[in-house]
């Protein structure tokens, strides 16, 4: 008997890897497509940061008064790099931004000084070339913004002094300082708020997104394996084997999974290449993830294997009992198709609100769905909800057994063979008169 259960999960392994179309989507593509996109988003990163070093601007000066070359100073102090086109008209400059690496051009107007000098506001002007956008040349343009208004701050500084010579423009503008600080697992962090939900976004859109692939695709690839058969007419031949045909649906929900289980380890390597590479860049802005406990633990990489695991598991037992209504390859996948809700409803979820913010009955119908659990446990590191997680888990083991339950009855009897599902329009003949 288990020699026979090997050679049925070796045939279902041979058939599914020796198609292109097994191993691309499920296997290479998670291992490439994660570290391309962290090297992609730390490379972006890097080059920012770099262009703000490098922030090249165009000034013309109409004002040359002091205040105006106070302000010239000031930004070649900050590491500018000022190009002075006094000597051509505004339409030109505009025009020689345009088609330079100039992040912007600044126009100092006639009056700058004096008026700053009366106490009057005083007009300046910033051209900012549009080159297509990008996270570089946004940098730039908001680099130029800061430098300025931190020129202003120090003009307004400048004055309460004079009138309020014991404080400084900041205690008298903001009298409230407020400090941001985050409440994580319980305890006190020093870390915005801000921050922290800016390094969750990433996750929070990207793995929903890839969990949502591998599980269509494992569904879909279960309910072929036995259409496809079914359809060349070699399920036939199998089942008139002297073998258990509970020990066939065994051999092929077990094949699948090994094939799907490869590319669920495909998927976490190359998330945990992509995490690492995110959280190289969280370090640039002196975060310690580990200090505050949202660093990916051990155990929470388990946790997320095993759900991520379970989820496949109920998927595939969910597709082969669906396939056996099916006719052909295509009518297994209009029957799977329509089931892809049952992932794409926790993952707008999950991606956009807390289930548990949400009312109680919409909250109860999520956790119902058992692809919810998942895309909740790939949130573990951040939320500590261990218990949850494996609650979940064991409500898809559940859930699986009841679908494998049903499958092996459809299994053990002619119904695998003749049972069938047309979705055609049926027309009563209406007898004439």
């Amino acid at each position: 008997m288990l020699n026979d259960l090997m050679n049925i999960i070796l045939k279902e392994i041979k058939e599914l890897v020796r198609d292109p179309k097994v191993l691309l989507p499920m296997i290479i593509i998670p291992l490439v497509m994660f570290p391309l996109m962290g090297f992609a988003i730390q490379t972006s990163m890097e080059t920012a940061q770099q262009s703000i070093g490098e922030t090249s601007i165009a000034l013309i000066d109409q004002d040359e008064g002091s205040f105006a070359l106070s302000l010239q100073a000031f930004m070649t102090a900050n590491n500018f790099s000022v190009t002075h086109l006094d000597n051509i008209s505004v339409e030109d400059a505009l025009l020689q931004v345009q088609d330079s690496n100039l992040s912007s051009l600044i126009i100092i107007p006639s009056g700058f000084s004096v008026n700053i000098t009366k106490g009057k506001t005083a007009d300046i002007t910033v051209y900012t070339p549009f080159r297509g956008g990008g996270i570089a040349e946004s940098t730039r343009s908001s680099t130029v913004n800061t430098l300025l208004n931190i020129f202003e701050s120090g003009i307004l500084d400048q004055r309460i002094r004079e009138g309020f010579p014991e404080s400084n423009a900041t205690q008298i503008l903001n009298p409230i300082k407020s400090e941001d600080k985050s409440i994580v697992k319980g305890k006190s962090a020093d870390v915005s708020p801000d921050v922290l939900f800016g390094l969750m976004l990433s996750q929070t859109t990207i793995m929903p997104v890839g969990m949502i692939t591998l599980l269509i695709f494992a569904m879909q690839l279960a309910a072929t394996a036995v259409a496809s058969e079914k359809e060349e007419k070699t399920l036939e031949t199998l089942l008139t084997l002297p073998i258990n045909r509970t020990m066939i649906l065994a051999g092929k929900l077990t094949g699948s999974i090994i094939v799907a289980l490869v590319g669920a380890v495909a998927y976490l390597i190359g998330f945990s290449y992509y995490m690492n590479s995110f959280m190289g860049i969280s370090s640039n802005i002196t975060i310690d993830l580990a200090a505050i406990g949202l660093a990916p633990s051990l155990a929470s990489y388990i946790i997320l294997g095993v759900s991520l695991f379970m989820a496949l598991l109920s998927a595939l037992a969910l597709a082969i009992s669906l396939s056996v209504f099916a006719e052909d390859v295509r009518g297994a996948q209009a029957l799977v198709g329509p089931l892809s809700i049952l992932f794409v409803v926790p993952m707008i979820f999950t991606m956009f609100t807390n289930i548990n913010a949400l009312p109680f009955p919409l909250s109860i119908i999520l956790l119902a769905i058992p692809f919810t659990h998942p895309m909740l446990a790939a949130n573990v590191s951040f939320t500590g909800n261990y218990v949850g997680a494996i609650g979940g888990i064991a409500y898809m083991a559940i859930f699986t057994i009841i679908v494998l339950y049903v499958a092996a009855k459809l299994f053990g009897t002619e119904k695998i063979l003749t049972a069938k599902l047309k979705f055609q329009r049926r027309i009563k003949n209406i007898p004439r008169d």
